[in-house]
Parts: structure tokens; C-alpha cells; sequence
């Protein structure tokens, strides 16, 4: 990953921090290479990633990344306090997206949150330009297909999860949801 690759990826860890407890036990849909774990290590008990594009499952001192599809790849016999998906959602098939939610749900402790980060539909041409010009590797960006970023909301509604953040960041191109399960 280039530079520019990972000051994104921070800045959307960054965006989570306040919405992780102490002690918290952690999905991660999409974590690569376990930074959001990494950046997270003292406040969380355990972490749990889930990475297509690994062929090993990584284990880190708190944490263990496998390869896999979500929800096709699902933990057992543990209860999340929190699950991520950073610059995940917009590549999940819109046919999935209402099973992904619901897979969300069956593992989130009650009170516990899903922090979802989508990228607005400008950020694909953003990105082929800076891809173009060789300062950002981009990520599976044949998986964009335009999702709408307020689709989020339908998705993860009630009766299942409440919204208690929506906001934008990076200069108004990405957004933040963080949806309670009630």
C-alpha cells in the first residue's frame, strides 16, 4: 500500500475509536492486515478479523485475522461487542447486503455496535485518478458499482439496530455509521 493508502486507513480507524469500549471484543469484516487491531490493542480483549484477500490465517497477540467471506466465514461461540466494516460495504453484492446485516446482528452482544465506514460515489473517480497517477494502490476497486452511502441506513434499521452516529469525514466523501443493536 502506498502512502496515501494508509493515511485513509488511519483516518477511518481514527473515526472508530470513540465507539470502541475498554475490553471490548472486535469483529473486523475486511481487516487486511489487522491495523484497526493494531491501533486498537489496549482497549480491546480480543480481536477477530475476517480478510478475503489472505490465503493464512495471521495471529497477532490479542487477535487472529482468517481468510474468508463474510457471513459465508462466521465465528462461533462468541459474542461481539463491536463489529468494523471500513471501506468494506460498498463491495459486498447488493443481494448479500440485508444477509450481511443480519449476520451483524446474531453476533453483536445487545447494546453492541456495528461501525461502518462507505465512501461517497465520487470516491471512485477520486481514486482512479490518484491510481493513475501512482500515488494510491486502491483496493479491489472493480467491486464499486455506485453504492449509495444513505442505503446504509436502510440496511441496518429497525427493528434491529438503532443509528447513533452519522457523520462525514475526509473532506465530506466518506461517511460514518454507527448502528446499536436494540
Amino acid at each position: 500500500m502506498k502512502l496515501i493508502d494508509n493515511v485513509l486507513r488511519d483516518w477511518r480507524i481514527s473515526k472508530t475509536k470513540k465507539f470502541i469500549p475498554k475490553h471490548a471484543i472486535i469483529l473486523d469484516i475486511g481487516a487486511f492486515d489487522g491495523m484497526l487491531f493494531k491501533k486498537n490493542a489496549k482497549k480491546m480483549s480480543l480481536g477477530i478479523g475476517i480478510e478475503p484477500l489472505i490465503k493464512e490465517k495471521i495471529v497477532g497477540d490479542n487477535y487472529t485475522i482468517y481468510p474468508g467471506m463474510f457471513p459465508e466465514f462466521m465465528p462461533e461461540n462468541v459474542d461481539f461487542d463491536v463489529i468494523t466494516m471500513l471501506a468494506v460495504f460498498e463491495h459486498v453484492p447488493k443481494d448479500k447486503q440485508q444477509v450481511v446485516a443480519e449476520s451483524c446482528f446474531k453476533l453483536l452482544k445487545k447494546g453492541g455496535v456495528v461501525i461502518i465506514t462507505v465512501p461517497s460515489a465520487i470516491v471512485d473517480k477520486i481514486l482512479d485518478i490518484l491510481m493513475f497517477l501512482k500515488l494510491a494502490d486502491g483496493m479491489s476497486t472493480d467491486e464499486h458499482y455506485g453504492f449509495e452511502p444513505e442505503d446504509t441506513l436502510k440496511i441496518f434499521c429497525k427493528p434491529n439496530f438503532k443509528l447513533v452516529n452519522k457523520s462525514k469525514f475526509q473532506l465530506g466523501v466518506n461517511n460514518l455509521f454507527v448502528f446499536e443493536k436494540l
